[in-house]
């Protein structure tokens, strides 16, 4: 008899009316945190989340990633998915029908806390705090735009969360959306392998995290700090604890008013 598969047992099975072309290859793991994505390049995904860590975990059954085609639900005998801008002006938007049924199908059988996300550059710009959020999540569905956006309707009507990767444009949500997956990922038990790793980095303290170093001892007239090298583990620590209170004080004073805040009202 063949050994089972890690996943054997958690394969959640349902009815569906969705085309066989736009669904995933891997099976539905129940219980387990997935992200959908809608998008005009499904090729384009898992990118770099294939890759060290997350890929492993991807292929293990720690966390799922579906795409979803965007062309598929086009209008017309060329499947066009946008249209010119009301009012005038440059460039094309999504056009709300299209986007509609596509994230109605793909919400379909979703369950618990599940947000719908739309990446855009006026959104609320990611933190370490938001990636915990959402790793607490049984799941998420991203839209990613392409164009001049998407129509304003859709964002309304399904109450979608509009989330920034930063106070600059791209060609489109794709790259943004891996961005938010890997942070998100990476935070979910058992990816890392190392719970610690992810509460000593950086912000997840709130400020940035302190110098890291490796072997050799010493390297182009360089020698590691000589208090990592004494074994005092309360030294250490202290050490660590002042090298990032000055680096978030000298490179992000934003992050620095924020810590002093906190620390006040405790």
């Amino acid at each position: 008899m063949s050994k089972p598969t890690k996943s054997h047992g958690r394969i959640s099975i349902g009815a569906s009316l969705r085309p066989r072309k736009l669904m995933s290859d891997t099976p539905d793991l129940a219980g387990v945190w997935k992200a959908k994505i809608l998008t005009l390049f499904p090729e384009a995904f898992p990118g770099v989340l294939g890759e060290s860590l997350t890929g492993k975990a991807l292929q293990q059954g720690l966390w799922q990633l579906e795409t979803v085609d965007l062309r598929p639900f086009g209008i017309g005998k060329h499947k066009n998915v946008d249209d010119t801008p009301a009012g005038g002006g440059a460039g094309m938007v999504l056009r709300a029908d299209v986007l509609g049924e596509a994230i109605e199908h793909a919400m379909q059988g979703t369950r618990g806390n599940w947000p719908l996300i739309y990446l855009s550059p006026r959104g609320r710009r990611m933190d370490q705090q938001m990636m915990q959020n959402f790793a607490r999540c049984d799941g998420m569905t991203l839209l990613c735009g392409r164009f001049e956006g998407v129509d304003e309707r859709v964002l309304e009507h399904y109450g979608i969360q509009e989330v920034s990767l930063g106070d600059f444009v791209m060609t489109g949500g794709e790259l943004a959306a891996q961005a938010l997956i890997d942070a998100t990922v990476r935070l979910i038990p058992g990816v890392l392998g190392n719970q610690a790793s992810t509460e000593e980095e950086s912000f997840s303290s709130g400020l940035l995290e302190h110098p890291q170093y490796t072997r050799p001892a010493e390297w182009k007239g360089r020698a590691i700090p000589e208090v990592l090298m004494s074994g005092h583990h309360g030294k250490i620590a202290q050490w660590r604890q002042d090298m990032s209170e000055k680096i978030t004080q000298e490179r992000r004073p934003d992050l620095w008013a924020a810590h002093q805040a906190r620390k006040s009202d405790t």
